[in-house]
């Protein structure tokens, strides 16, 4: 896993799909578009990211 790569990772009942922006030792850093917030930027375990 490197920086710009599409992964998609968990986000309440549903899963989303977004940009990494930083990998972390134990996290990543994923840029995601969301309905009313475009560009945020969602904190996940590497264990919980595909």
């Amino acid at each position: 896993m490197t920086k710009d790569d599409k992964v998609t990772f968990p986000f309440g009942k549903k899963t989303m799909e977004g940009t990494v922006e930083q990998v972390n030792q134990k996290t990543v850093y994923i840029r995601a578009d969301f309905p009313k917030h475009k560009g945020k930027l969602v904190v996940r375990k590497i264990k919980d990211v595909k």
